[in-house]
């Protein structure tokens, strides 16, 4: 539907529990005047009134004109914060544009019109912003999903003939003053996606990510909410970037009761120059609103459930032979490995680094994507038919933008190396990044990556990217920043092979979880979450990965005994307690196991099968606070039938409090029995809370009982999971 202004002036879109009000009265270019919990039925009086009541008072002392809470804020409109579009022109002209509403379009689901309001279910709102003085067109497409989040992205266009250099494009929406508290994350190598939270004050909490990629600091999305918001409790107000490459993210409160969340991509200075009929489309950034953080995770989770490509719960048992092997290429080493693999249950084996031409260390080979003959005279044929015999997938290890100066590649062709002039960047673990914004480069890598899908059977692409882009440009144009044509290219290269391999999967790894985002997880189909698989730290790193990555597409591996990354010992129930709430593997030399291991993991292997369906298709939920020594999370069902919650005891205390819990998540209307579940043997140093019942049949209990501390905590030692079943009953009774 075409909004013509004249006769709308109020647009209400709402779906999955949130309302987006947006006002074209007065001239204004589609004024955001409410996005947050839903609003239900609105007449167009309440309509307009609402749209009345977003105008501040006027006190003497401001813009006589009001401010209008624009998707792409502008310091012409009176906004004195962040602005939305920065850029100029080689004179310094058009630094200052005043965008005019040209064209408004609604198109979606219930569409209808009373007197001068549109409402609308799921749907898209197109607006076309111009300023003809500076040249300048902008289009703002913000998407209102079935599930319930928005994701809003824009598009300049230079209009005369001289260039113009973008410095910045991004879309901010307000939020109350009553969001008083950031989350935030922060992290490293090892130790991905820590949570911080600090109070909003006045001023501008900005996090930029200047890695070249994701980064292991990056948010998986910056929230504002009340104080002391939590999983369950609080309303909350998210923002994520969906692009692998440079980010900026923030939340800004200013002196006049105006507070927003903003985010879009970080350019490079002279990184996009458009000239005349020139565009540029910014990343899609995700907002998100909700009751809980774990309403809005389940709003990201269901919607990327239903997008194309979206992998299916049959995620196979991997395993992947680095921990296990190194750079040790021994044929009847893999191919033992492989035997027992097979035994166990693994249903997919995967070579790391090391397999091709120069390759015996970190230091040279990257580039040179050629099998070493030296080292595979038979070339990786005998091993891959050694797995596929066991009925196994086979899967590879790549690392295709980056290059060792101690190459062939590097060697026939320094000018492919990223580089802003004649120096090299510093090297980061050996290694540079590959040029593939150059059509040769592409070309070439795009060929060998072929070469060996089209000559092995190879299911899955374990896809590294090693080290942050410094210095990221361009020799062929004078050291130009091409961070942005960098990633693109990576998503296409990505694609490329996808298309020409059908059921191709493409796990994303940067040593480890670098680069996680919704906009990566169109074009890969798993995520690597962290070079740590200690146990311990995983915890963590899962729990607040889930806040946007689903359970099946996050690798969760159980690791050897002795983390190579922590020095921490951990028992195998732990590992892989810890291990199961994802895309299940391992990563461990399992060719000395003991008889009592090897039970223990087909046990494990075997509950996952037979429940990975549930365990890859539920919501999660995680409980605010049980204890400080204790964590609950879990999953359950779509339609609240069934749940499965780990409860881990951390290392705060000899043995976990003798406290009790509640179960999120569940229908107060049913009933359920509530039974722990000891595979493997149950975790180390288990002592029983009545619940249990005589021989572990567990205890019937309401939903609504089920939300209150009711179930005692069992005593387990430190670092264990006790697996806790909520499974529904029938009958008034439960019987």
């Amino acid at each position: 539907m075409q909004i013509e202004p004249e006769t709308t002036s109020v647009a209400h879109l709402s779906a999955g529990g949130v309302s987006l009000v947006v006002s074209f009265a007065g001239g204004a270019a589609g004024e955001i005047v409410y996005w947050g919990p839903e609003l239900g039925a609105a007449s167009a009086a309440a309509l307009r009134g609402l749209a009345r009541s977003a105008d501040a008072p006027f006190d003497g002392n401001a813009p006589e004109e009001p401010l209008r809470a624009s998707w792409v804020p502008l310091s012409s409109s009176g906004w004195m914060g962040r602005p939305g579009l920065v850029g100029h022109r080689p004179d310094g002209s058009a630094w200052a544009p005043a965008l005019v509403l040209r064209g408004a379009r609604i198109d979606g689901d219930g569409i209808t019109r009373s007197e001068d309001a549109v409402t609308a279910g799921a749907s898209t709102l197109s607006l076309d912003l111009a300023d003809d003085e500076a040249g300048l067109f902008v289009r703002v497409r913000a998407e209102l999903v079935p599930e319930g989040f928005l994701r809003a992205r824009a598009e300049v266009r230079n209009d005369r003939e001289s260039p113009y250099l973008l410095d910045e494009l991004a879309i901010a929406l307000p939020v109350p003053l009553s969001a008083d508290e950031i989350l935030d994350f922060s992290g490293r190598w090892g130790r991905e996606r820590e949570p911080l939270r600090l109070p909003v004050e006045l001023g501008c909490h900005l996090h930029e990510g200047r890695h070249g990629r994701t980064g292991f600091d990056a948010p998986m999305m910056m929230f504002a909410g009340r104080a002391g918001f939590g999983f369950a409790e609080g309303t909350v107000w998210g923002a994520h970037v969906a692009f692998s490459g440079n980010h900026r993210t923030w939340v800004e409160r200013l002196n006049n009761g105006r507070q927003v969340i903003g985010a879009g991509e970080l350019l490079l200075p002279g990184e996009i120059v458009l000239a005349q009929g020139q565009s540029h489309v910014s990343p899609w950034t995700y907002f998100a609103c909700g009751e809980g953080l774990d309403a809005v995770a389940r709003r990201i989770h269901r919607w990327l459930r239903r997008q194309p490509g979206h992998p299916d719960t049959a995620r196979p048992i991997t395993l992947n032979v680095w921990e296990a092997v190194y750079f040790d290429h021994d044929l009847d080493k893999l191919r033992r490995l492989a035997d027992v693999a097979a035994e166990v249950g693994v249903e997919r084996y995967v070579l790391d680094d090391g397999w091709f031409r120069g390759r015996r260390d970190d230091r040279a080979g990257l580039g040179d994507w050629l099998v070493d003959d030296r080292v595979w005279p038979g070339g990786l044929h005998p091993l891959v038919d050694h797995v596929r015999a066991h009925g196994m997938q086979f899967g590879l290890w790549v690392e295709p933008e980056m290059i060792n100066v101690d190459s062939d590649l590097a060697r026939a062709h320094p000018e492919w190396i990223l580089a802003s002039g004649d120096r090299l960047p510093v090297e980061w673990r050996h290694q540079q990044v590959l040029n593939l914004a150059n059509p040769d480069a592409y070309a070439h890598i795009r060929q060998r990556l072929l070469d060996l899908l089209d000559e092995y059977e190879i299911a899955y692409l374990k896809w590294d990217h090693n080290r942050d882009l410094i210095d990221a440009g361009d020799r062929r144009s004078h050291g130009r920043a091409v961070v942005h044509e960098q990633t693109l290219a990576t998503y296409r290269l990505m694609d490329e092979l996808r298309e020409r391999h059908p059921g191709l999967e493409i796990e994303s790894c940067s040593s480890g979880g670098g680069r996680i985002d919704l906009e990566m997880a169109r074009h890969a189909s798993r995520f690597w979450l962290s070079d740590c698989i200690d146990p311990h730290e995983r915890q963590g790193i899962t729990r607040w990965t889930g806040q946007l990555v689903p359970p099946e597409m996050m690798g969760t591996h159980i690791a050897s005994a002795h983390s190579h990354t922590t020095d921490r010992v951990s028992s195998l129930s732990f590992r892989a307690g810890t291990a199961l709430w994802g895309h299940l593997g391992m990563e461990w030399d399992i060719t000395d196991l003991t008889p009592g291991e090897r039970e223990q993991l087909c046990e494990w292997f075997s509950f996952y099968t037979q429940n990975r369906d549930f365990l890859l298709s539920s919501d999660i939920v995680r409980a605010d606070r049980v204890e400080p020594s204790l964590w609950l999370q879990g999953v359950v069902s779509p339609d609240r039938s069934r749940a499965l919650y780990q409860l881990v005891a951390r290392r705060r205390s000899p043995l976990s409090p003798r406290g009790r819990l509640g179960l999120p998540g569940l229908d107060e209307h049913k009933t359920y029995r509530v039974r722990p579940l000891l595979v493997g043997g149950g975790p180390e140093g288990l002592f029983a809370p009545g619940w249990f019942g005589a021989d572990g049949e567990g205890t019937v209990l309401t939903g609504r009982m089920l939300a209150h501390d009711v179930l005692h905590a069992p005593l387990i030692s430190p670092d264990q999971v006790l697996l806790i079943e909520a499974q529904e009953v029938s009958g008034p009774h439960g019987e």
